[in-house]
């Protein structure tokens, strides 16, 4: 049998020579070739980028190949790219979609496949669905064109992604200020794709930026994933400490998404630093415009919308859903609770180094601190706010899961009362102090999640594990 190939919150992943083979990669790519060719783009031209995993150049080569062999024009990536330069490629080069070959945060083992749309965001379900039901079960009806002859005849291109990338990021943000600040940065690129960029926008002044993790290392050592949270980031925020830096930046391994530390280089989590994103936009540089975040992130977004009068716009999680409605209500900030966001002037897709750069920019501005900063926003929001989330392997029937957990109906939460349940994406419920418990199966691992917010610091750790009981992992 042939292995049946979904899309999941952010494309298709798989483990390296068991499901994820050149045979399905070619498969899958064939069903997007098809897709694109139903949308009227024959003859169009694909961008096709890659990450630093095990083999992944090869893997985008043969992606390249089939759509070529589709009688579609592709520009491959010269050298692996972070996603958000892939996707404004798309829009620089006037391509009709991208390929991506990566597995972002996943473990090493693992390596994907993410689709993106005309405008560089990513479909959305409804095209994930036409393109999965398009991909053939037989290699044989795979249409494919050797590499070397399609780039002797033009239809493969190499180019260099990062050029188009840099003009227009100079266009967001003046990095001189950030270079004349004299601050210390240490950047974790966690072995991937965002070596090299931070260093490379900002050195040659007074500030100065400390790179660790920043060669090719497709086991990524030192952290059980590149995926910038805790505890993958403590050799991190560790040497963040060690060199006295003002704030901490870390790049998944594709560098969509970004994790901060502070002065003391202690770990902001994602939901407060979306939170200091959205402040900086409204507060720091007086714009305004549309919130858009998943079910899955903070609260506080809700209430700096009423504070500065701006409509926040809730999805479920993946930037799928994100992407289409950052697009239709032409966002502000658009973002989710792993650390991946976007912002307008841009592409509909997260960037971890413009985020990254936008928190810069706010100590500079600001001329404070990131816990200085963190004051600010809860003084904002009305208070400290708390998160934490807890992933957990499972097997067996997902179905029996989801029938335990609608039958639970807990009337307490944490000792707080349960307000509501929402089953937009997952099992919300709400809480009476304003937080809430999230239990949802990850859409790119055999993973139940189990999140919290709460404005009580003493109750995270139980709420959570009153979660993990209906989720009946305990």
């Amino acid at each position: 049998m042939p292995t049946k190939i979904k899309f999941g919150t952010d494309g298709w992943r798989g483990h390296v020579a068991e499901d994820y083979t050149f045979e399905n990669v070619r498969r899958c790519s064939q069903g997007f070739a098809s897709y694109l060719l139903e949308e009227g783009n024959a003859g169009k031209w694909v961008i096709v980028g890659y990450d630093k995993r095990f083999r992944s150049e090869h893997f985008a080569e043969a992606v390249a190949e089939v759509l070529a062999g589709n009688g579609l024009n592709v520009y491959l990536t010269d050298d692996a790219s972070p996603t958000p330069v892939i996707s404004y490629s798309v829009v620089a080069k006037k391509a009709v979609g991208a390929v991506n070959v990566t597995a972002s945060h996943n473990p090493p083992t693992d390596n994907g496949f993410k689709v993106r749309d005309e405008n560089g965001g990513a479909i959305d379900p409804e095209g994930l669905v036409k393109i999965e039901a398009l991909i053939p079960d037989n290699i044989a009806d795979v249409k494919i064109k050797d590499v070397d002859e399609a780039k002797a005849n033009g239809s493969i291109v190499l180019f260099d992604s990062t050029i188009d990338y840099l003009a227009h990021i100079k266009k967001l943000i003046d990095v001189q200020p950030i270079k004349d600040a004299g601050l210390t940065i240490l950047v974790d690129a966690m072995w991937g794709n965002g070596a090299g960029w931070f260093s490379g926008l900002l050195n040659g002044g007074a500030t100065k930026v400390i790179e660790i993790h920043n060669e090719r290392n497709p086991s990524f050592p030192e952290m059980k994933r590149p995926e910038p949270i805790p505890p993958n980031v403590d050799v991190g925020l560790q040497a963040a400490k060690d060199n006295n830096a003002d704030i901490f930046l870390v790049n998944d391994g594709d560098a969509d998404r970004v994790g901060f530390g502070d002065e003391n280089g202690e770990f902001i989590d994602q939901l407060r630093a979306y939170g200091l994103l959205a402040y900086y936009l409204l507060e720091v540089r007086g714009e305004r415009g549309a919130i858009v975040k998943t079910l899955s992130t903070t609260t506080m977004l809700n209430k700096l919308g009423k504070v500065y009068d701006v409509p926040v716009y809730e999805t479920g999680v993946g930037f799928k859903y994100v992407a289409p409605k950052f697009t239709e209500t032409d966002a502000l900030i658009g973002g989710e609770e792993s650390g991946g966001y976007a912002f307008r002037g841009n592409v509909p897709e997260r960037d971890g180094i413009l985020a990254g750069l936008y928190m810069l920019d706010m100590l500079v501005r600001t001329g404070k601190k990131p816990t200085e900063l963190l004051a600010d926003l809860f003084e904002k929001v009305g208070g400290e706010h708390f998160y934490n989330r807890i992933d957990t392997p499972f097997e067996g029937d997902k179905q029996g899961k989801i029938d335990s957990i609608l039958a639970a109906n807990p009337a307490t939460i944490g000792g707080l009362k349960v307000t509501e349940l929402v089953t937009v994406d997952g099992f919300q419920f709400h809480l009476e102090d304003g937080g809430w418990l999230l239990i949802r199966f990850s859409g790119t691992e055999p993973i139940i999640r189990v999140y919290c917010e709460t404005m009580h610091e003493d109750k995270v750790e139980a709420i959570l594990q009153d979660g993990l009981k209906i989720a009946g992992i305990k």
